[in-house]
């Protein structure tokens, strides 16, 4: 990884912490209770998720950049350490087909370097009914700000290691043969407008 992503991994929790306190650790929660069974969790990140995973959750963690692995590695350590760690992409999980009850997305759709077939990828190793749930900021509805999030997709790239604010990921969703089973929109708290627009919801595989 560059010098610039493990800069960004460095600062991440410092960089999310107003975020988090305003509301997104409270959507967090909210999503994952109750989710129980086989779990993957794609991009986990530093592991902002796992308190809020059950001790009946049999979980798995993938994280491709070597930067935030690290971090997630502590954490894991401190909080459950019985969390298995694949360091992979979403584009290309080492599991065999209908290995999940359920995988986690959270803030992690806007970043993958092939949304489609990172979808694609979630879909086949999800059991037949399994359960997507996801929390991804995203595309706004609002022509005038999807205009702007387009002049500034470049800059959210740079200065988020890859982070894309314009992408419509619930259509993608769709797309990627999910069904939509619940879903809420809101903000993304202490974000600058272009990166606001939030989705958050479950989706399952037909």
């Amino acid at each position: 990884m560059s010098l610039r992503g493990r800069l960004f991994a460095s600062v991440y929790d410092w960089f999310t912490a107003g975020a988090e306190e305003a509301g997104l650790r409270a959507r967090r929660q909210q999503l994952l209770s109750g989710i129980s069974g086989r779990v993957l969790e794609i991009g986990a990140g530093t592991g902002a998720n796992l308190p809020f995973y059950s001790a009946d959750v049999e979980l798995t963690v993938a994280e491709p950049e070597a930067p935030m692995a690290r971090r997630l590695v502590k954490r894991m350590q401190g909080q459950r350490p019985q969390t298995a760690i694949v360091h992979a992409p979403a584009e290309q999980l080492p599991f065999a087909d209908a290995q999940f009850d359920a995988v986690v997305s959270t803030l992690v759709l806007c970043t993958v370097a092939d949304q489609a077939r990172a979808l694609h990828e979630l879909r086949r190793v999800l059991k037949p009914g399994g359960r997507l749930l996801f929390l991804e900021h995203v595309r706004s509805e609002d022509p005038k700000l999807a205009r702007w999030q387009d002049r500034l997709n470049g800059f959210s790239r740079f200065t988020a290691c890859g982070c894309n604010c314009n992408r419509a990921t619930l259509d993608a969703i769709r797309a990627a043969g999910f069904a939509i089973a619940s879903l809420e929109r809101g903000e993304f708290p202490k974000a600058p407008a272009f990166v606001r627009p939030l989705i958050v919801g479950i989706a399952e595989s037909r």
